[in-house]
């Protein structure tokens, strides 16, 4: 079998490992949404190629329209690539199934880097590159021109997915890593904002005018690019990629934690938390990017008045309060599937667990309740709203997605990462729910009952959840065992797919 027919059957395998695998069915929804978000956006892009180049023809003191977004291609390029965090992933995550059978493991990455770099995402600009060149480009210099034009933004395009790749990977290995794209961004935005004039805004538009003239030099520039790209994360992710396969970890420390044996076996539970984000790569680099992103809102709120206004200041809040918790509870018991037979070989051990889990993830709300103090301070956040979003989560929100642990049948997996799975489309709508829903409410409360007794159902509402804890999670440990069966079914099935 020669490398191309190989590729055929990696690509053939690939796609039948997808609709094979047991979770296909439950992201069938997810993908739906998927399309139709790209869709949507996708549209956005075509209407704004179409409506620039008239509205960019008069600015600029006769400035060609192009020759405007040229100059702010660096800008188009960090958009695009923060935008990757949240849709792409390593090509690493594709070679583990293949690691024991007898193909050459450069020969994967090859395949994989290729197909993740060059892929049809890095086209999706094309969306809005399109119609503006055929409006903007090709009446002032020609269809080669476009052709040019239009090329080089994909040049450059490619070489910006690879330096993501290469970023995410750093990433993975420690999350510090995500310094080093914001110090580059952060350099070069400095750079064209600090001076009078921007001095990168002609090397940009000459650039870019290079590639519609046909400067071969400037396309011999975009390709060095790709390949120092290319080469970099060949290098890097082979290496990673092998690590995390083998299961080369080393723990340094492990705590016994005896303070939590006065408890018997909720303590043991309670300690199992603590442990799940010590030592689980994804939740403690989840828990630290969570925390980041909650002193980041709460600084930007506190220093400045960009988010004064009523919806930011309750979404802020309630990102504080529900953050750290439901980042591991809309997977409740999916981590603990990867052990889920020992868990049920005790009685009434799940319940001890959900015990725990939900002391543990109230103790946690203790931290954004210092973050909160200071803004509750200088009187940019009431005191009533900070308590009314405290109880409400404990004691509302907390009982709704706990409700998944009757309904999660995935695992998810403890220590990859390059490898690792996503949640389902269950996951994700109570996700969005839990950020959105009780903004309304707390809107509809205060505008029929006023500032501070709108705030009474609220706190009602969580007091009544929280001191009725043990009823409530009672019932959902009778539904899950009356479901246990089907669950363990599905945990054992996704184990190790």
């Amino acid at each position: 079998m020669n490398k191309w027919q190989l590729y055929k059957l990696l690509r053939k395998q690939d796609n039948l490992r997808n609709e094979r695998h047991p979770m296909f069915e439950k992201n069938r929804f997810m993908k739906f949404l998927g399309w139709f978000m790209f869709l949507y956006y996708a549209a956005i892009l075509i209407l704004m190629g179409v409506v620039m180049p008239a509205g960019l023809s008069g600015e600029y003191n006769g400035v060609a329209a192009f020759h405007v977004i040229d100059g702010f291609f660096l800008w188009v390029l960090f958009v695009d690539f923060w935008i990757r965090f949240t849709v792409q992933e390593t090509p690493a995550q594709t070679v583990k199934p293949y690691r024991l059978l007898p193909i050459s493991r450069k020969f994967l990455m090859h395949v994989y880097l290729t197909r993740s770099g060059f892929s049809a995402g890095n086209m999706f600009w094309w969306f809005f590159l399109v119609p503006f060149g055929l409006l903007a480009v090709m009446p002032l210099l020609g269809w080669w021109s476009f052709v040019g034009w239009l090329l080089g933004w994909w040049m450059l395009c490619i070489a910006n997915g690879f330096f993501y790749l290469f970023v995410r990977a750093l990433c993975i290995r420690h999350l510090a890593w995500v310094l080093f794209p914001v110090l580059v961004h952060g350099g070069l935005i400095l750079l064209m904002l600090l001076p009078e004039k921007n001095c990168l805004d002609m090397p940009c538009t000459e650039f870019m005018y290079q590639f519609a003239l046909g400067n071969p030099l400037a396309f011999l520039a975009g390709a060095a690019l790709i390949g120092v790209g290319y080469y970099a994360n060949f290098v890097l992710q082979s290496g990673m990629s092998y690590n995390e396969v083998a299961k080369k970890e080393e723990i340094k420390h492990a705590s016994k934690m005896s303070f939590l044996n006065r408890y018997g076996a909720m303590g043991e539970y309670l300690k199992l938390e603590i442990k799940l984000r010590l030592r689980n790569k994804q939740v403690r680099t989840g828990f630290f990017v969570m925390l980041g992103m909650m002193v980041f809102f709460s600084a930007m709120l506190y220093f400045t008045d960009i988010y004064d206004g009523t919806f930011m200041k309750s979404f802020i809040l309630l990102y504080n309060y529900v953050g750290l918790g439901t980042m591991t509870l809309v997977g409740i018991m999916c981590y603990e599937g990867n052990y889920i037979d020992g868990l049920m070989s005790r009685r009434e051990s799940i319940f001890e667990l959900l015990r725990a889990k939900f002391y543990f993830n109230s103790a946690l709300m203790l931290i954004p309740l210092v973050l909160v103090f200071p803004l509750t301070y200088i009187g940019k956040i009431s005191v009533w709203m900070n308590i009314a979003y405290f109880l409400f989560t404990i004691g509302i929100i907390y009982p709704g997605v706990f409700q998944l642990a009757v309904y999660n049948n995935n695992t998810l997996p403890l220590n990859q990462k390059l490898t690792g799975k996503q949640g389902n489309a269950t996951q994700q709508i109570v996700a969005m729910v839990v950020l959105f829903l009780p903004i309304g409410l707390e809107r509809l409360s205060v505008w029929l009952m006023g500032p501070v007794w709108g705030y009474a159902p609220m706190m009602a509402l969580g007091l009544a959840g929280i001191c009725t804890h043990k009823i409530w999670l009672r019932n959902i440990y009778k539904r899950f065992m009356n479901r246990r069966y089907v669950n363990m079914e599905g945990f054992r099935a996704s184990r190790n797919s």
